[in-house]
């Protein structure tokens, strides 16, 4: 085999996608499928024969946990690159995923195109996620972004937004209007700007 050439094995107990994965490689001169198992188990049994570049493995399988099964794949090599597969994309299991050192996580079903670039992706960058998650997880750490801002500020912060006055949002949240240049104040510490229009700026940024 050419030595550029990367092996990968899948390890994935749904045989209907078996066929599909043997197509997929079969135009793909870069990497070449070494073999499909439905078990942690089956793979490391093979594992050293084969010794993988990159190994696809779902989430749910039989005898364990595909995640579970990281660590004894690292056991056998610490620098071969997992990416898990899975129908879920929930955030806990996506950040377990990678908390146990998974390279990359692909949402199915995976497409021929999503499959090589997870592949170039892993290749040159060294890491993947498919575009829902990563959506997921940018739209998480936007909505922290209120978390950043008192309750009160967020209220006074909704206001700016629609284009109300100091005036009017003092009357809107029954406070006096120095209450509100208060809480303005403390936005515009918190933003780092120092007029109302670069908080609006920098809050349109933050996709407030």
């Amino acid at each position: 085999m050419h030595p550029n050439i990367l092996k990968i094995i899948v390890v994935d107990n749904d045989q209907l996608l078996h066929e599909a994965y043997q197509n997929y490689f079969e135009s793909y001169l870069d990497y070449s499928l070494q073999g499909i198992y439905i078990s942690v188990q089956d793979a490391l049994s093979d594992y050293d024969l084969v010794s993988p570049d990159i190994i696809f493995s779902e989430v749910s399988l039989p005898d364990m946990c595909g995640i579970e099964g990281i660590k004894l794949f690292r056991a056998k090599d610490p620098n071969v690159k997992i990416i898990m597969l899975s129908a879920q994309n929930d955030f806990e299991i996506v950040k377990k995923a990678f908390k146990n050192t998974a390279n990359g996580y692909l949402t199915k079903p995976v497409s021929d195109r999503s499959l090589y670039n997870a592949l170039d992706s892993i290749k040159s960058e060294g890491a993947i996620i498919s575009n829902d998650i990563a959506k997921k997880v940018i739209s998480m750490f936007q909505r922290k972004s209120r978390d950043f801002f008192s309750e009160r500020e967020n209220q006074v912060i909704d206001y700016l937004c629609q284009g109300a006055t100091y005036k009017t949002i003092a009357e809107k949240l029954f406070v006096t209007a120095s209450a509100i240049n208060f809480h303005i104040q403390n936005i515009y510490l918190k933003l780092d700007v120092n007029s109302k229009s670069e908080a609006l700026v920098k809050l349109q940024e933050l996709e407030y």
